[in-house]
């Protein structure tokens, strides 16, 4: 019999990617007719050096924001509202109704309800108390 023991590891790149493809052809599988996941990057750089930038995806009629980020030096100064603006764009582009993103009270939750997006859920003490993860979603 094979070893069926779970083993525990940090960061597995290798892992992770095997994840993805396996999860992304069952969900194919799942849903015929409906375009694979595909990724949106957003990124503003002043030569060569990145101000600001964004990740995340659409599948079907979703979209979701995984990761944004603004140097701090350059924070309040509109670079956010415009990666935001070009990944809703791209998301409408690619047929999208709806965005998902998730951001925890000391990131940047007033910065997405600013920008039309409304709190589905709140994750209360979440990563640690007095923290909490904010679930949100804006209509296309």
């Amino acid at each position: 019999m094979a070893d069926t023991t779970p083993v525990v590891g940090g960061g597995d790149s290798a892992l992770d990617q095997r994840l993805s493809d396996e999860l992304s052809k069952y969900n194919a599988a799942a849903t015929p007719g409906v375009a694979p996941e595909e990724e949106i990057t957003v990124r503003i750089e002043d030569d060569g050096e990145l101000l600001a930038g964004l990740s995340g995806w659409t599948w079907g009629q979703a979209a979701g924001i995984g990761l944004t980020w603004v140097h701090a030096e350059h924070r309040r100064s509109g670079l956010g509202s415009a990666l935001l603006a070009a990944f809703e764009e791209e998301a409408r582009r690619r047929g999208c109704t709806h965005v998902f993103v998730t951001s925890f009270t000391f990131q940047a939750p007033d910065f997405y309800q600013r920008h039309g997006y409304e709190e589905t859920f709140r994750w209360e003490s979440v990563p640690t108390p007095g923290r909490d993860d904010v679930h949100m979603l804006k209509h296309l």
